[in-house]
């Protein structure tokens, strides 16, 4: 529906807050909406199943003739990963830098999509204007390359955006975070500054990417009589190129290992973001020509992921590469948040095989790509907002970066930690939140989107704690008796031959309820069956073992 001219800005986001991942800004004006990002989320442990969670884009669909365009910030997969199923509901230009939109290419073409994808690609410094709005991409360092934070012009002040970011003053390829834009902006003026949070919790200054390829180094030499198998991610270009660099440095091949490893360094490669000397990278099925000592391996998993090629490693599943005592695994990632338990059982499992393990912090295999609490400070100051929001993190991250707000002189007043769904209203003088609109989480299983609901989830968790018990039953439609003893399959509640008693005293009140419900009733009710089946049975069961299987009663006719 149209909005009058004198519409107040309205900033909406639908994932990303009080949660990691599944990032998604919503950003509208009279009648322009943008959107920043379209990232997907990963599942908790209770949602039995689930591949993926992206967000709940209702909204954008009932009003996809004011979407003027998507915007991404960087290539990551909780900011574009939800791209390909959202685009079967909205078909807006997406804005992107090259490796950004070239990691997207790659993900787009394993969907079948209805329309054809509109991919525009820009550069840090490019300024896009759509409707009332103006785009501008300014180059911010993170632990991927080709990554932005975006400043929105609009009818009532300057809106920025961060993106992930750090500032990192001795970066791999060499270009620092753009800080004069952000002190240039600031000095304008910002009406609204979203900044993110993820690392506002921890203290000081990140260390820079620089400081793993001195571990690395470190490692190599220490290492010279072992195979290294390095884990991390994928989309971390930098590491990779400086795993490839050390492995250089000290004579080795490197084969790479992991589908999203070997489309992302693919994809880096092409659009020159990665530089491999000729005859370095060797194909993964060529390391029995090698010698330990000569090979790295580069792969995937070091989230203890149970599909991922180094879990297979460790499980001893993978077809070209075995693990054992003349290898080293470096674990060159942080867990991410309730990651721990799968990681760990990588490590035991790698450790029983008598591989060696490196995951101490203090050799700094891994650096974060997000800012600590000293660098938000800064950008804060340089930008100096009338108005604070907090973006990118569980509440507690989101909370921890209001606090570093207030510290650098930003009102509690003019500081909005907001919640999904919820809308933010300003115009030059005010803000305020004003309402909400439809958000949530929307369930990927496989290659059903959203067919998956709370309804489904209970099942599958009943299922997973109790088991379940089926009631085969024939009926005589015309006599309205059971023509025979009813049949109990039992699975996941208890092993039927070791419990034939329980299982007959199970036959017996299941045949027990449905000659009760067929008394009743002079016609078959099968509905009305079934119920009484159900709710003896589960009574009985338990009151007899205290556990409550689901109970699926079958009726068929005689």
């Amino acid at each position: 529906m149209p909005k009058k001219e004198n519409s107040k800005l309205r900033v909406i986001s639908l994932g990303g807050l009080g949660e990691i991942g599944k990032n998604l800004t919503v950003i509208e004006y009279a009648n322009d909406i943008i959107i920043i990002d379209c990232g997907l989320g990963f599942p908790d442990e209770d949602m039995l199943g689930i591949d993926l969670v992206i967000p709940d884009v209702t909204y954008l669909e009932e009003n996809r003739d004011r979407i003027r365009g998507l915007f991404l910030t960087h290539g990551h997969e909780d900011h574009i990963g939800a791209i390909p199923y959202v685009l079967r509901q909205i078909n807006p230009p997406i804005y992107g830098t090259r490796l950004t939109l070239g990691i997207l290419k790659n993900k787009l073409a394993e969907h079948a999509l209805p329309s054809k994808p509109d991919l525009r690609c820009v550069e840090a410094g490019d300024t896009v204007k759509l409707g009332t709005f103006s785009i501008e991409f300014i180059h911010v360092n993170h632990s991927i390359a080709d990554a932005c934070a975006l400043a929105i012009g609009t009818p009532v002040g300057t809106v920025i955006h961060s993106g992930d970011l750090k500032i990192d003053v001795t970066p791999i390829d060499g270009e620092m975070i753009d800080l004069t834009r952000f002190g240039e902006l600031g000095k304008r003026g910002v009406l609204l500054f979203m900044c993110e949070s993820t690392n506002a919790e921890r203290q000081g200054h990140s260390p820079s990417e620089k400081s793993v390829g001195r571990s690395l180094e470190y490692i190599f030499t220490l290492n010279s009589n072992k195979r290294i198998i390095i884990a991390t991610f994928s989309s971390n270009v930098h590491r990779v190129q400086q795993i490839i660099d050390a492995s250089v440095r000290h004579s080795r091949k490197v084969a790479i290992t992991g589908r999203s490893m070997l489309n992302i360094v693919g994809a880096a490669v092409e659009l020159g973001y990665m530089k491999v000397p000729d005859g370095v990278l060797i194909d993964v099925n060529e390391l029995r020509r090698y010698k330990p000592e000569e090979v790295t391996v580069i792969t995937t998993g070091s989230q203890g992921e149970p599909m991922s090629a180094l879990y297979r490693m460790a499980t001893g599943d993978h077809s070209q590469v075995t693990l054992g005592a003349n290898d080293l695994v470096v674990l060159s990632s942080s867990p991410i948040p309730g990651n721990e338990k799968l990681i760990g059982r990588i490590i035991n499992e790698l450790i029983k095989n008598g591989v060696g393990v490196v995951r101490d912090p203090s050799l700094e295999v891994h650096v974060s790509g997000h800012a600590y609490s000293d660098e938000l400070k800064l950008l804060t100051a340089l930008v100096k907002p009338k108005f604070f929001m907090p973006i990118h993190g569980e509440q507690r991250h989101l909370a921890a970066n209001r606090e570093l707000a207030i510290e650098v002189g930003i009102p509690s007043n003019k500081i909005f930690v907001s919640e999904v769904g919820k809308v933010l209203e300003l115009d030059r003088r005010s803000a305020r939140f004003a309402g909400s609109v439809q958000s949530g989480n929307v369930l990927v299983d496989g290659y059903g989107v959203g067919d998956v609901g709370n309804i489904v989830l209970n099942d599958r968790r009943h299922l997973s704690q109790d088991g379940l018990i089926v009631v085969v039953a024939s009926v005589d439609s015309f006599s309205g008796f059971i023509t025979s003893p009813p049949e109990i399959v039992s699975r996941g509640f208890v092993y039927v031959r070791e419990n034939e008693e329980l299982i007959e005293e199970i036959r017996q009140i299941a045949a027990d309820s449905i000659e009760k419900a067929l008394k009743r009733s002079r016609r078959i009710d099968r509905a009305d069956l079934k119920n009484t089946v159900k709710d003896d049975l589960s009574k009985y069961l338990y009151a007899r073992t205290k556990r409550k299987p689901m109970v699926l009663p079958v009726i068929i006719d005689a």
